[in-house]
């Protein structure tokens, strides 16, 4: 068997740290862009302008086609995926961006514990304590900034914080080697801009002739960064590693978010921030060595127990 080369191995891990990366970007875009318009405007257009990328990517490749089941897993991410922005850009405009931070962290936690449950992989304790340590970084992360008591929208967030950790294990579920990737992400994002539309019509009108330029490129972010690259990486790596692994590289997204908020906002981190930001790295880092020894190690196991399969099968025959 051809071993991979390290550059290889490490493609799923870059790609989704830079998934997190353009995600904590969009906080800043996505207040800008809700200020502008309102929640439904906002994400109407965020997928109008992602599906349109991602449309105009399938018709100059060409060679694509729908099948039912192609259609069926296209749709169920894209209402999941769906379900998750919504909550979470309602939430954000209801709670402290504290709060949030915190709150969308604990799909660190539910994602592998749903891996147990649905997907049958049990990986190390050492694993899920560093899930652990992770999230107490968020918590320190975002207890410079003030945390406050619950509301409506810290139970939004926390609501997309489990449906993320749903969607991640339904995109490690559902698709296999041979799907057409590009395809099924252009229809979760067709289903989603369907949704949008049917819930923003009545506004939509009012919310674009609102909109100014800084808030124009803020949509084309959000929609072709934020949404096209993102859901691509997202769904590539989690199929090329696990559902776990990929919850916790993408949950290192609060350090970029602060560290974009400090080099382009102007903003200050406490000790206590930064002390938050460098557990949440080497937690990520720990935890990604493990999951993938765990990987390597269930792989080789399967193997030899295939070659004894086939090699019982040449004996008897």
């Amino acid at each position: 068997m051809q071993e991979k080369s390290p550059l290889t191995s490490l493609a799923p891990d870059l790609l989704l740290i830079a998934v997190a990366v353009t995600w904590g970007a969009s906080y800043l875009s996505a207040k800008n862009l809700v200020a502008a318009t309102d929640v439904t405007t906002a994400l109407t257009l965020r997928y109008a302008v992602a599906f349109a990328g991602m449309l105009f990517f399938l018709l100059c490749r060409r060679g694509w086609r729908m099948t039912r089941r192609t259609t069926a897993v296209g749709v169920v991410l894209g209402l999941s995926q769906a379900a998750v922005l919504w909550l979470e850009t309602a939430g954000v405009g209801m709670t402290s961006a504290s709060n949030a931070g915190l709150l969308i962290s604990l799909s660190l936690i539910f994602t592998p514990l749903l891996e147990v449950l649905v997907l049958r992989r049990v990986l190390p304790v050492a694993f899920y304590a560093m899930a652990l340590v992770a999230m107490l970084g968020a918590l320190l992360l975002a207890s410079g900034q003030g945390l406050r008591l619950p509301g409506t929208g810290d139970l939004l967030v926390l609501a997309a914080a489990v449906i993320r950790a749903v969607h991640v294990i339904a995109t490690a579920k559902f698709l296999k080697p041979t799907d057409d990737l590009p395809l099924i992400v252009g229809l979760q994002l067709f289903a989603g801009l369907l949704i949008f539309l049917f819930l923003g019509a009545p506004n939509l009108g009012q919310g674009l002739g609102s909109m100014g330029p800084a808030a124009w490129v803020d949509a084309v972010f959000l929609g072709l960064a934020c949404s096209v690259f993102a859901f691509l990486v997202q769904a590539w790596a989690v199929r090329r590693s696990s559902a776990a692994r990929a919850s916790l590289l993408m949950g290192t997204e609060p350090v970029w978010a602060v560290a974009i908020g400090v080099t382009l906002g102007g903003d200050h981190i406490a000790p206590v921030q930064a002390a938050g930001m460098v557990l949440i790295v080497l937690a990520t880092l720990v935890g990604a060595r493990i999951e993938r020894r765990a990987r390597e190690r269930r792989n080789s196991a399967f193997e030899a127990d295939q070659g004894r399969r086939d090699e019982q099968l040449m004996m008897e025959s």
